[in-house]
């Protein structure tokens, strides 16, 4: 029986175009001016910190600024990155510089699941700071109190199994109550050896014959 769903937002919940035509660009563009002005703050620094530990050396503040825009272009899912570009993306949000794409049935359907008495989670690569301004900034409204959890790469990678046990043990469910909603069959993959039930979004594209995960084309095609 499920009693919790939890779901992956780029490609999911929300459009990849919106992620990547107007976040990403948004944080290239403003990366380097951000930590030439907030670089001293503890926060900031913090997470300066672990771009170095990640390069293997200690970079000066124009070195670690280069270094988080390749991995900008790269996709690169390195946690301080995300972090920097959750802090960046809260200052357009708030100047409404853009808001948060949701699709229409995510929305629906996850504001009928919570009313079933359904728990809801996030596990996303973006820091959990970017997931929260995402629903709390979308033309549905502040959704964010329709989550009980939200989940990131602190946790572990999206497609290590590991990842999953972890989130189930925080959640406090064995994985067999706990649907896990991606578009990314490695992540789907890993949630499903770790226990959880699985199913694929695929709003584009043509539909395998055979596929290892149920798969849909939107929310309302899912059935809990």
């Amino acid at each position: 029986m499920i009693r919790a769903i939890l779901t992956d937002i780029e490609g999911t919940t929300s459009s990849l175009s919106f992620v990547k035509e107007v976040l990403f660009p948004y944080s290239r563009e403003h990366m380097s001016p951000f930590i030439a002005e907030h670089a001293a703050e503890p926060e900031v620094a913090r997470e300066l910190g672990e771009v170095s530990r990640l390069a293997g050396r200690a970079l000066s503040i124009p070195e670690a600024t280069e270094q988080l825009i390749e991995w900008i272009d790269q996709d690169r899912k390195a946690t301080p990155l995300k972090a920097l570009q959750g802090m960046i993306w809260a200052s357009g949000y708030q100047n409404s510089d853009f808001h948060g794409h949701v699709y229409e049935d995510a929305a629906r359907k996850l504001q009928a699941w919570k009313a079933t008495g359904l728990s809801l989670y996030v596990f996303s690569s973006g820091s959990v700071a970017a997931q929260k301004l995402l629903f709390a900034h979308t033309e549905y409204g502040d959704l964010t109190s329709l989550f009980s959890g939200y989940f990131d790469t602190r946790v572990g990678p999206k497609q290590e199994s590991a990842s999953y046990t972890a989130i189930a043990q925080q959640i406090g469910m064995p994985g067999e109550n706990i649907l896990f909603l991606s578009d990314i069959d490695g992540e789907l993959d890993a949630a499903q050896q770790a226990g959880l039930k699985t199913v694929k979004l695929l709003r584009e594209g043509k539909l395998a014959p055979i596929n290892t995960h149920m798969t849909v084309r939107n929310f309302d095609d899912i059935t809990v």
